[in-house]
């Protein structure tokens, strides 16, 4: 089941990447380095692989990295491929994949402008507040090309924002998920929609899957 979120928890950004990045320590990092991963998230990043060698894509920004197997796989399949993590430890187990990355937040990306023809992100969003999420989308817009396209997958489905004191994370990570008009409405500012699909198991977790356009 979704994680409860049982208190608004830290309030502003930087509280957030703070406590977040101590939640992706090296313990964190090792567990989810062992993970496998989820057969229908292996469907949406080939999925969206198929997308990119349409459109022409060669180089791919991974935003929200973690130990890089998605990078991993994405770099095996010819692109060029860089990626984004506040955790030092989860940076540390990409480059060791032989992947460029870097220890950046999402509203801080420090790259340059429209350098990617395309952007990844798997469950990363969801660690942003409501009150910045608007400023993640637009600083990822900003490292587009021109019509380069932008994969988001955040667990969502109704509107809840805190701390989740059950999560086995120490200390236990910020969340804001969102409805799927909620997050609709936030992409559409800054992006044009190409697809929205979602996931929903049998264990009541839905999965919100988005691939967005930036404009011409």
């Amino acid at each position: 089941m979704r994680l409860r979120l049982e208190n608004a928890g830290p309030t502003g950004y930087d509280a957030v990447i703070e406590r977040n990045r101590a939640s992706y320590g090296a313990d964190a990092a090792a567990r989810r380095d062992a993970s496998p991963k989820s057969s229908w998230k292996v469907d949406e990043r080939a999925a969206f692989l198929d997308r990119l060698r349409v459109a022409g894509a060669r180089t791919l920004l991974e935003v929200g990295s973690g130990t890089g197997q998605d990078s991993a796989y994405f770099q095996s399949e010819d692109l060029d491929v860089t990626a984004v993590d506040l955790s030092p430890a989860m940076v540390e187990k990409t480059r060791a994949k032989g992947i460029r990355a870097f220890v950046r937040d999402v509203v801080a990306l420090g790259l340059p402008e429209g350098s990617f023809d395309s952007v990844y992100s798997l469950n990363t969003l969801l660690h942003v507040p409501n009150t910045d999420l608007d400023a993640a989308l637009r600083a990822i817009r900003a490292v587009l090309v021109p019509g380069g396209l932008f994969y988001l997958g955040v667990f969502g489905g109704d509107q809840e924002e805190g701390v989740a004191g059950e999560d086995q994370h120490v200390p236990p990570r910020f969340f804001s998920f969102r409805s799927d008009r909620q997050l609709l409405a936030h992409a559409a500012e800054a992006f044009e929609i190409l697809d929205f699909h979602v996931y929903d198991d049998r264990a009541g977790i839905r999965f919100q899957a988005l691939t967005l356009v930036k404009g011409v």
